[in-house]
């Protein structure tokens, strides 16, 4: 079973998707943030705080099929991070992101996500993904920003399209859409 949670900041996603395991110990939490900060290190804190101690935790943004092991359920958070991640390390120096960097950069984030799916499935084990929704606000006033947008929106449909189950979570509150 493949599961897709998206919604906006702080809607309460990643305290939706922890509640399908919340009985489980066979648990592999993929975790996509860098600690970059003293406010990152503080995200990363709360969210560990938030989630049992016994769940193992892989950390990273590729090869995320080294994170499958014996256990049958795992939850990555976030696939918007991922994304992010992803894009900096391919376009950090680059000012101007062409449409043919943009596919690359799509094609990798894609790659890793369609790879770790397709292993848990073949596995017949569970996988719970956490995204962001990010095109409900405004358009963002700069191009970078605009690039990662368009990147993350086609990137939730395609792996909304791939899940079982898609979920929007509003005000703490779950909607099954698919």
């Amino acid at each position: 079973m493949v599961i897709l949670i998206t919604g906006g900041a702080r809607s309460g996603k990643s305290t939706f998707a922890e509640g399908f395991y919340k009985d489980r110990k066979d648990v592999v939490y993929i975790a996509t943030s860098k600690i970059s900060d003293k406010e990152m290190e503080e995200r990363v804190m709360l969210h560990q705080k938030s989630r049992p101690s016994y769940w193992r935790t892989y950390e990273g943004n590729y090869s995320l099929i080294s994170a499958l092991g014996e256990e049958k359920n795992y939850l990555l958070d976030c696939i918007t991070i991922l994304t992010s991640n992803i894009m900096f390390d391919m376009t950090k120096d680059e000012e101007f992101i062409g449409y043919q960097l943009q596919q690359k950069v799509e094609d990798k984030i894609y790659k890793e996500l369609y790879t770790l799916i397709k292993a848990i499935e073949n596995k017949k084990h569970n996988l719970v993904l956490v995204t962001n929704e990010v095109g409900y606000s405004l358009v963002p006033d700069n191009h970078i920003s605009r690039v990662f947008r368009d990147i993350q929106g086609r990137i939730n449909q395609k792996i909304a399209a791939l899940s079982h189950e898609v979920y929007l979570v509003c005000c703490g509150i779950p909607v099954k859409i698919k």
